[in-house]
This record gives structure tokens, C-alpha cells and sequence, in this order.
């Protein structure tokens, strides 16, 4: 079991999962604030020291990075390799936490860990960038994790926003044709956790909840566990909300590197939202 881990973007949604998770551990958890990693020496002179570092700072402004893309690429793709360098000379394994944007978002049956990237914005373009450096430095002591539609205790995210709505509106048009795997920050941050823990090879891992849904589908449930009638949530399109970057139509990543690392993945995602509701709710 590994001593003395470092997460950066502590203090984002996931990176606050990571830290309560890792409350037990010796453990460094750096804000932006407190840790910029686009500066090379800062970042050599904070992984030094450490067994493990989970990179969970990025630029997540996906429609941003569209006007943006060369400041989305400092943080996500050099900063990335910033921390591999380090690692590499440090001998410290590494995590870089990725997203789903890393793939078209065009696939009909969910994407396998060693499926080709191609991603369609500025922000999956400098995911996939920061993937790429992190795996040319660091090919036999680093792990790229996936995940995507997070939700949880901290920051904004889909499921506080339809809470707060349902309190607001009569009804809500959400998207149907968007399918993916919701998924809670605090189940993420355990498994990446238990995946350095158990040794697991390195490589690429999903880190996204078992089973899918529509963000339609999400929000009906949503409304279900508040006692509110669901049928208040009405069914749309994606053009009928037109934004800077494109939105995958299909994020359902597959899960086959935890059966080969004789692991289990992430719980369905309806178990997930029924015991995180309440906290998330009280966060809302």
C-alpha cells in the first residue's frame, strides 16, 4: 500500500472526493491556488517526496476551452506532462483522471479502454494530449482514468442543477439524445484508490458507473427520489440547446481493464444516485 500521495485539483468536486477518501493516508492535497501545474519546477518540487499522484487539476470548461484552446492545453496537456516528468524522475506512479470527450461520442456500444481517441472539441483535444504525454513518459507506472457525467457534494453539477430547478418550474425540457453512465465523484475516488492499492497494471481504466442513461433519463430519476412527478420532465433534443463545443451523443465507456485487473467496476449508477441523494441534496 502506498505511503504518501499527493492529489492536485484539490479543491474541485473530485479532487475533495479524492481527499476525504485519502483522509487516513499521508496526504498533500493542493488547490490551484496552492500548486499551478503549468509551472514545471513548482510541480517537480510538490510530487517530490510522494508514492502516488492523481492529477485531478484540469481546464473543464468545455465550451470555454473552444476560445480558449491554448489555455485549455497548458493545464490539460502540460501540465499532464509537467507531472509525468516529475513522477518519471521521482519514481511516483501517476493517475491522470480523463473524461469521456476523448472519443467522438458517435459509437453505438460503449468504448473500450483501448479504443481509438478522436476527440471533436478543444477540451477532448487537450484531454487526449495530456493522455498521450502521460503515457509516452510514464508507460509502466501510470494509470489515465475515465470518467464522465460526474455528480457529487461539491461544485455544480447536473444532478444540484435539476434539484434546484424542480423547486423553480413547473416543468424542464432535458435532452434524450445524449446516453451516457451518471456517475458519483465519491464512488470515482474510491476506485481509483483501490486501484493503485491492489497494484494493478498500469494503463487506461473507465472509471464511469455500470449500467446508462439519458440525461432525460437522469433527471426523471432525479425528480422520482424528491417525491415530484416525473412526467414534469419533458423530452428534447441537443439543437435545441446550441452550444460552443459539441456534445457527445454516446459516452458509455466500457469496463473489461477492471475484469483483467480482477476488479470490479464502479456500482450501477441508480444505486450510486439512491445513497449519494441525500448529501448531494443537503449540497444543492
Amino acid at each position: 500500500m502506498a505511503d504518501r500521495w499527493l492529489v492536485t485539483g484539490a479543491g474541485g468536486m473530485l479532487g475533495r472526493d479524492l481527499a476525504d477518501v485519502l483522509a487516513d493516508r499521508k496526504l498533500t492535497a493542493l488547490t490551484r491556488a496552492e500548486l499551478d501545474i503549468t509551472d514545471a519546477a513548482a510541480t517537480l518540487a510538490a510530487v517530490d517526496g510522494h508514492d502516488v499522484v492523481v492529477n485531478a487539476a484540469a481546464w473543464t470548461a468545455v465550451d470555454d476551452a473552444e476560445a480558449q484552446e491554448a489555455a485549455a492545453f497548458a493545464v490539460n496537456a502540460l501540465g499532464a506532462a509537467h507531472l509525468a516528468g516529475a513522477c518519471a524522475r521521482t519514481g511516483a506512479r501517476l493517475v491522470q483522471v480523463s473524461t469521456d470527450y476523448v472519443f467522438a461520442g458517435d459509437a453505438t456500444e460503449p468504448y473500450a479502454e483501448r479504443a481509438e481517441v478522436a476527440p471533436r472539441s478543444a477540451y477532448g483535444r487537450t484531454k487526449a494530449a495530456g493522455e498521450w504525454a502521460v503515457r509516452a513518459a510514464l508507460p509502466d507506472q501510470a494509470y489515465v482514468v475515465r470518467t464522465a457525467w460526474l455528480y457529487g457534494a461539491h461544485g455544480g453539477n447536473f444532478v444540484k442543477t435539476m434539484i434546484r430547478l424542480a423547486a423553480q418550474r413547473e416543468t424542464l425540457d432535458v435532452v434524450e439524445d445524449q446516453r451516457g453512465q451518471p456517475t458519483w465523484s465519491h464512488d470515482v475516488a474510491r476506485q481509483v484508490v483501490a486501484l493503485v492499492d491492489q497494484g494493478a497494471a498500469p494503463g487506461v481504466y473507465h472509471a464511469t458507473s455500470s449500467g446508462d442513461t439519458t440525461w432525460f433519463g437522469l433527471a426523471r430519476q432525479i425528480f422520482e427520489l424528491l417525491g415530484a412527478d416525473p412526467e414534469r420532465v419533458r423530452p428534447t433534443t441537443t439543437d435545441r440547446f446550441p452550444r460552443p463545443a459539441p456534445r457527445p451523443a454516446y459516452s458509455v465507456l466500457g469496463h473489461d481493464a477492471w475484469q483483467a485487473a480482477a476488479m470490479r467496476p464502479i456500482r450501477d449508477w441508480r444505486a450510486a444516485l439512491d445513497q449519494a441523494f441525500t448529501l448531494v441534496r443537503s449540497a444543492a
